[in-house]
Order: structure tokens, then C-alpha cells, then sequence
């Protein structure tokens, strides 16, 4: 299995301040990790529930991935990271298995860790992110 664990749940947010405040008082969460992503035009916010977070994510600039899927399709789920060993291990594995990839090769992601998307197209509908720590 290539796969160890789901890393987080990533939301797409019109404003993280609001979005945190919301967690805060549904349900008593506290920000775990926070960063601002310059090369994905984002900034985040980590809830740690268990071993996995909950990725709040907000646009900071008009042409970023999170920008375009808010103005197309509003707020809510935007991916699933799925953690892994080695990210281009998994990488290989996914295209091998018919899976198209964003990202040609592992890139430097938040909290120091290597990710690669995948398109939805190619994995029944939902962007993956692979996340190796």
C-alpha cells in the first residue's frame, strides 16, 4: 500500500480569518500550522484533528488554483492530500495506473514536505494531493 494515511482535507475559504473563527466556535479547534504558499498564490490554515488536518485554504492573489476554484465553483472541499513514503513512488505508480499528474515531479510544499497533485480527470473525480513528510 502506498498510501500511510490521509495527511488533510483541504477547503477552499473566501476568508481565513472568518473560516478559523467558525472552527473555533463549532468546534473548539486551534490552528495547529500556518503559512502563507507564495508559489501557490495561497495561504492556510492546519486544524489538527488526530493525525490529519484540516486544511482551511484562502487565495492570495487573483490567478492562484484555490482563486479560480472559488470564483467557479464557491467555497467547500477543494482535495484530499493523501500521505506517502516517497512522493515520487507514488507519483510513478499513479500515472502507471492511468492517473494524469499537475505536477511532472515532486515540489517543495507547506510544513517542509514534497507534494505532486493529480488531476481529477484522471482519478475519479477528485485532485490528490500526495504528501510526503
Amino acid at each position: 500500500m502506498i498510501l500511510t494515511e490521509i495527511d488533510h482535507v483541504a477547503i477552499a475559504v473566501n476568508d481565513l480569518e472568518q473560516a478559523i473563527n467558525y472552527y473555533e466556535e463549532a468546534f473548539g479547534a486551534k490552528v495547529h500550522h500556518r503559512e502563507v504558499v507564495e508559489s501557490d498564490g495561497v495561504e492556510e490554515a492546519l486544524i489538527k484533528v488526530a493525525d490529519s488536518y484540516i486544511q482551511l485554504t484562502a487565495a492570495t492573489r487573483a490567478d492562484s488554483p484555490i482563486a479560480k476554484h472559488l470564483t467557479k465553483r464557491g467555497e467547500g472541499l477543494h482535495h484530499i492530500g493523501y500521505r506517502v513514503d516517497d512522493c515520487q513512488a507514488a507519483l510513478d505508480a499513479m500515472i502507471l495506473a492511468g492517473a494524469t499528474a499537475i505536477d511532472k515531479a515532486p515540489r517543495p510544499g507547506s510544513r517542509g514536505t514534497t507534494v505532486a497533485f493529480m488531476h481529477p480527470k484522471g482519478s475519479l473525480g477528485t485532485l490528490i494531493e500526495l504528501v510526503q513528510e
